[in-house]
């Protein structure tokens, strides 16, 4: 079941990092964000955002080659996957199942660039897809699915697109 999308003029990289700074200060453990979107079309940008409203101070870069960078400091670990370089068979044995359901590590938020590679995914999460605008930078659709919910979010300050 999916959500009512909601569609965010994002007018610069500083306004992508505003949206992810509110996610990550707002969203519980558990939650799980799936990011979709071309090459430089904010997705690092938004989880560097998330990892200052979580309280991250550590430098957050895109885990291209590493696959996945995990950051425990803040007030939920945020784990960093990028499924770039990866096929799909490839990402199935991957078992991110033990990060969303916090089996083998704390439970904490878990974002995904390049989602549209995964296979499977959880009953609950956010799709975000970024997109470049020709006049006014970047437009991001978030889509809740299954119960996910963004209530406790305050998305006042942004521009509805």
């Amino acid at each position: 079941m999916m959500g009512e999308p909601i569609a965010i003029s994002l007018v610069d990289a500083q306004a992508t990092r505003s949206l992810g700074i509110a996610l990550g200060r707002s969203l519980p453990a558990g939650s799980l964000l799936l990011l979709e979107g071309d090459l430089g079309s904010g997705k690092t940008t938004l989880v560097q955002g998330l990892g200052e409203g979580l309280g991250i101070t550590d430098s957050i870069v895109s885990p291209t080659f590493t696959l996945i960078n995990e950051y425990t400091t803040g007030r939920v670990p945020l784990y960093h996957l990028d499924l770039y370089r990866l096929q799909p068979a490839d990402v199935a044995t991957l078992y991110l199942e033990t990060y969303w359901e916090g089996i083998e590590v704390p439970l904490g938020i878990m974002a995904i660039e390049w989602a549209e590679r995964l296979q499977y995914h959880p009953p609950n999460y956010l799709r975000l897809c970024l997109s470049h605008q020709p006049e006014n930078g970047r437009l991001a659709n978030l889509i809740p699915v299954g119960d996910f919910t963004l209530e406790p979010l305050n998305l006042s300050f942004f521009k509805d697109a």
